[in-house]
């Protein structure tokens, strides 16, 4: 496998007041030195993160910044993204520097975000505007992957009893999310195991890796699991899962097609799952997500979202469809990309 990680946990800081604005400045720059950033680019991201963090409190009134760990080609690289519910803006308008709307900003925010960045993405509306950015080490041109990812514990608590992996060789792309029941550390104890399982032989088909998981988890809380393939030179993506995952494939011109799972607990009541394999063309979104996420929502309701980065796609379905009882692990990957 070219490239193969689990998700580590996404940091979400509520930025409701000012000195909320100095936290975000501070663990962004704690993350960065989490990836290895040298001096010079650990200042790019929290340059990044702190015009993020202002944004959303001057112009959004008040809102959420996730800060997350993300892994490119060859190395790490920070994520920010910050999501508000307020007027939303005109990119167009916003972006060249000395724009302002008068908040006390001197109108370099968006532009300066974008500058520090390698990928920079943002979507407004009449729900409020969420800001992208992902910074790698400067000399990293060509690094993204063009993926997306939540791991966000329930209130409180320091563990989320989600998971993720996702692994690529070339164009081959494996995909694994696990809910571990419940929450806190056992679920995270139940979600670990699986992924485990999945990281050491990603070679696997999809129902094989389910085989595994189960004995892997078993003794353990349990919990609810999907595994999808996409197997580019066939034109498939291969799908496995038992549990309440919801999965689905968004490609142009058609409606979202879903990829139904068993019923049954992986770790505890599992009957084997048989698979099956769904055609798909180049530059197709494969979107996975645990109940954390109401699974009412549709793309097609968002012009265009679909066909944006992924990243961006599941930070507008967390602010609109976060259930806020329940862990959120989610992964949405742009098929037929390398790696």
């Amino acid at each position: 496998m070219g490239v193969g990680f689990i998700g580590q946990a996404t940091r979400v800081i509520p930025v409701e007041e000012a000195t909320r604005v100095g936290q975000v400045r501070r663990e962004a720059r704690a993350l960065a030195a989490c990836a290895g950033f040298g001096e010079l680019d650990a200042g790019r991201v929290t340059l990044a993160a702190t015009e993020v963090a202002t944004n959303v409190l001057r112009h959004g009134g008040g809102g959420r910044v996730l800060l997350s760990l993300v892994q490119g080609r060859t190395g790490p690289g920070v994520e920010v993204c910050a999501i508000d519910r307020g007027p939303g803006f005109s990119l167009e308008r916003c972006l060249p520097d000395g724009y302002t709307t008068g908040a006390g900003s001197p109108g370099q925010g968006l532009g300066a975000i974008r500058r520090q960045a390698q990928v920079f993405d943002v979507w407004s509306d009449a729900g409020g505007a969420v800001v992208l950015a992902r910074i790698y080490p400067e000399r990293s041109r060509d690094e993204d992957l063009d993926y997306g990812a939540l791991r966000v514990p329930l209130g409180r608590e320091t563990v989320c009893g989600d998971a993720w992996f996702l692994g690529r060789d070339g164009a081959r792309v494996v995909v694994a999310l696990v809910d571990g029941l419940g929450h806190g550390v056992q679920a995270g104890e139940a979600a670990a195991a699986g992924i485990e399982a999945v990281a050491e032989a990603p070679e696997l088909a999809p129902d094989l890796q389910l085989g595994r998981m189960h004995a892997r988890m078993a003794g353990s809380r349990g919990g609810a699991v999907a595994v999808a393939c996409h197997e580019p030179e066939a034109g498939l993506v291969r799908f496995s899962g038992v549990g309440n995952i919801a999965a689905s494939v968004h490609e142009a011109g058609l409606p979202a097609r879903g990829l139904p799972s068993h019923p049954g607990i992986v770790g505890g009541q599992y009957r084997r799952a048989p698979g099956f394999s769904l055609p798909v063309a180049p530059g197709a979104l494969l979107l996975l997500h645990s109940d954390g996420l109401q699974s009412r929502w549709n793309l097609a309701r968002y012009e265009g979202l679909a066909f944006r980065h992924p990243a961006l796609v599941l930070a507008v379905l967390l602010r609109d469809f976060d259930r806020g009882r329940d862990d959120t692990g989610a992964i949405a990957v742009r098929l037929g990309g390398r790696a």
